[in-house]
């Protein structure tokens, strides 16, 4: 090993052996900006010690066409070459003066603890390396020459994962032409940190307390803050939601934390701990006002300096002396993707995908079909177009908010989705490749050489592979994502209204299903017609057996757990194909809905109470009835009065319960329960939208439709504090615990007896339970201490 190359003392010439992240960083430095220090492990090393391997000759060629015949689409033989070639890394011996040397040079920051990141470069002008997220990761270890020693083999090693060996291939780019350098930097304790991405037109600044790891392992929901770049004036500020950070484990501190029990970082790494944030600082922004600003003043002259868009890292460091702004890393656009976002706006059901433009223009009537994998394009999405959704691989939606239509059904569906993208329809063109980023929002136009099956096939493999360094028998499966999960008081439960979807969801540890949505359960047998044209046309048995085959689906599937349906709630507005004479108020946000309009025409109600009637009858006593927005007593009366006819009050199980959604509720619960009412759900979607009149489906009123505003939340207090007054369960099942998970400590303080979400937000959810349920046991035993 020839030497060490410092960030401040790299050339464009030192490029393709330092690797692009490095060279990218040491440019900036090298300006002037403020920039974690480090040094480079050249990518020269990792050839030299390649070379005395047994097998160099077969890892440094062209695998798919070396001795070792690896034929990528067998994923099994791809997990078997890449564990050897791993395990044989994993094994072999780092010549000790390489590791001195590096703790040589280390040893000058005189910091406990060392990040090693993996830095690319491709010397060929026909390829770039595109986004790696996933492939090569850094790596943390205490500094020591040992464990600086199995750190550059672990990292190293990461160019041979199945993953990574699937990718070089199927792009196109020979593994003798990838230069892998080593960055590596201290890693001192931090107040904060997090990452700035710029555009055109709005910049996104994300922040966490402690150390990044929280934030790049997923395991919290950062502070995330809207800039105007022309100005940098801050449009929009969202706080996070953070029960944990990480930091440097010094046994000297005598600062006060709690370490997580855990175990999640890498095998050498001993030197960072997770530990639990007080309550008061989880409510605080992470990001402090003055650091925000010397942030946004970076971006503002990295952006003129090196182009409109690029991501970089940051952290605020405990120096000696006062806390300093550094800057960790900073990417520029991927070579891949040509282009950055050129849609920004809300996401509303997470995941990537990428596919091809389809678009639906505001004057076209729904189509009768989709082609398959197509990214949808549309206006606005109603519940009736379910049918056709199951066929698309993304949805984009010009109007709606986070809980809209289209929002919803692309969550229950596991589509992603981004919606209240203004003039999407006109802004892409049909036939056009797409990336849509579900989670963050973002739509971009793709001019790339890697498709959509070379993606798929990575996505694929992050859930196949095993780290098989330790054996070379076929990779094992994982174990239930729910092994881990902690006992919970609170009940959950999952929203559901697909059949499709029973066998996927009905292992999962659930106290039942909290909504089943009849409206779009039934629109899978309705084909295309309003259940009023069944009657009318005289199918009414014929109906009746589809919808109690529908429903009997669920009650069996989760017996003897309860599953409560909701009976239809339809506005016209929803359903435009779906034809219907007898609704005499089209255009209205409200129209006829709920309960009201049992009362004015209660034939399908009827239908609907026979339905849950024979279910019961065929031995199934766990199906219980949500009456929807309810605005009056006498409504209620009247379908109890309905529900007793059908004979589902013989059953002494049974439930009657009612949606706790029309404002009305805060002032009429005692008589409802009065007149019959076994239970309550709080519908926050419409109850939102009602308290703060604000129709949910505009999604330019997106900052003032929130959940979390003290309206809103003052009521759902009223009604769960109402609701324990009157000796009856009060459950929730609107968007809001899925989509602001902090809520959920204030929903368990105030005692809700349940809380039920979509599948995708199960496991999240139960986690924010425990760790609500553990802070209150937690200060119970606090002050039985304090009293004696």
């Amino acid at each position: 090993m020839d030497k060490l190359y410092w960030l401040d003392q790299i050339k464009l010439q030192d490029r393709a052996k330092v690797g692009d992240k490095a060279y990218y960083l040491s440019r900036i430095m090298q300006r002037g900006y403020p920039v974690v220090p480090g040094f480079v492990v050249s990518a020269e090393v990792l050839r030299e010690f390649l070379e005395t391997l047994n097998s160099s000759e077969s890892l440094v060629a062209d695998l798919p066409h070396s001795s070792l015949h690896l034929d990528v689409a067998n994923w099994r033989q791809l997990q078997q070459v890449a564990g050897r070639l791993r395990r044989e890394i994993i094994s072999a011996s780092v010549p000790p003066q390489w590791a001195s040397k590096i703790f040589t040079a280390a040893s000058e920051w005189q910091t406990g603890c060392l990040i090693f990141r993996p830095t690319l470069a491709v010397s060929t002008g026909t390829h770039g390396v595109g986004n790696l997220s996933g492939l090569l990761e850094s790596v943390f270890c205490p500094c020591n020459e040992e464990a600086i020693a199995n750190a550059l083999k672990r990292t190293w090693s990461q160019l041979f994962r199945a993953r990574s060996l699937l990718y070089w291939q199927q792009a196109g780019i020979n593994l003798q032409r990838i230069n892998l350098a080593v960055l590596v930097q201290p890693v001192e304790n931090a107040i904060a940190s997090g990452l700035l991405n710029t555009n055109r037109s709005t910049w996104e600044i994300e922040a966490t307390w402690g150390l990044g790891m929280a934030l790049a392992n997923g395991e919290v929901l950062p502070d995330a803050y809207h800039i105007q770049p022309e100005t940098g004036v801050v449009l929009e500020r969202q706080l996070g939601n953070k029960m944990l950070a990480y930091r440097v484990d010094d046994a000297a501190s005598t600062d006060s934390w709690q370490p997580v029990p855990r175990s999640v970082l890498t095998a050498d790494s001993t030197s960072l701990v997770a530990y639990l944030l007080e309550e008061s600082q989880q409510k605080q922004y992470a990001l402090p006002e003055e650091y925000l600003q010397q942030l946004i003043a970076l971006g503002t002259q990295l952006v003129s300096e090196i182009g409109t868009t690029l991501t970089m890292k940051w952290t605020i460091a405990q120096t000696s002396s006062d806390p300093k702004l550094l800057l960790t890393q900073v990417s520029p656009p991927q070579s891949v993707i040509k282009s950055s976002y050129f849609i920004k706006a809300l996401g509303a059901s997470g995941g990537r995908v990428m596919g091809t433009a389809y678009i639906i223009g505001s004057s076209q009537p729904k189509p009768e079909q989709l082609p398959k994998g197509v990214i949808l394009i549309a206006s606005v999405v109603t519940p009736d177009w379910l049918p056709l959704l199951q066929q698309v691989a993304g949805i984009i939606t010009e109007r709606g908010g986070l809980t809209s239509h289209a929002a919803i059904l692309a969550r229950e569906l596991c589509i992603p989705a981004v919606v209240s993208a203004t003039d999407a329809t006109t802004l892409i063109q049909n036939g056009e490749r797409l990336l849509l980023d579900g989670d963050r929002g973002e739509v971009y136009r793709i001019k790339s050489e890697v498709s959509e099956k070379v993606q798929a096939r990575i996505s694929s493999l992050e859930n196949l592979e095993l780290n098989s360094l330790q054996t070379s028998s076929p990779p094992l499966p994982r174990p239930p994502l729910t092994s881990h999960l902690p006992m919970i008081a609170t009940q959950l439960l999952i929203n559901l209204s697909q059949s499709s979807l029973i066998e996927q969801v009905q292992s999962l540890p659930v106290d039942g299903v909290g909504l089943l949505r009849s409206e779009l359960m039934v629109l899978t047998i309705l084909e295309g017609q309003h259940p009023h044209s069944w009657l009318l046309g005289g199918r009414q048995a014929e109906l009746l057996e589809r919808w109690s085959e529908q429903i009997r689906q669920f009650a069996q599937a989760f017996a003897p757990r309860p599953v409560f349906y909701r009976s239809l709630d339809w506005r016209s507005q929803d359903l435009p194909s779906l034809s219907d004479s007898l609704q005499s108020s089209p255009q209205s946000m409200l129209g006829e809905r709920g309960t009201y309009s049992y009362l004015q025409n209660p034939a399908v109600f009827e239908l609907e109470l026979q339905a849950l009637a024979a279910v019961q009858a065929s031995g199934y006593s766990n199906i219980h009835l949500i009456l929807p927005f309810v605005r009056t007593v006498e409504e209620f009366i009247f379908c109890r009065r309905k529900v007793e006819q059908a004979g589902l009050t013989q059953s002494s199980q049974f439930q009657l319960w009612m949606m706790a959604e029309v404002p009305s509720v805060l002032f009429l619960l005692p008589e409802y329960v009065k007149a019959g009412v076994a239970g309550i759900s709080i519908g926050t979607n419409d109850l939102t939208q009602l308290l703060l009149g604000v129709d949910r489906e505009q999604g330019q009123l997106a900052k003032i439709f929130d959940e979390r505003h003290p309206a809103v939340m003052g009521a759902i207090a009223q009604l769960i504090k109402m609701a324990r007054v009157a000796g009856i369960p009060c459950s929730i099942c609107g968007q809001a615990p899925a989509l602001y998970p902090e809520i959920i400590d204030q929903l368990v303080q105030w005692g809700i007896t349940s809380i039920s979400v979509e599948p995708e937000a199960f496991e999240r959810t139960h986690q924010a339970i425990a760790r609500a349920e553990q802070r209150l046991i937690l200060a119970a035993a606090r002050r039985q201490l304090g009293e004696f």
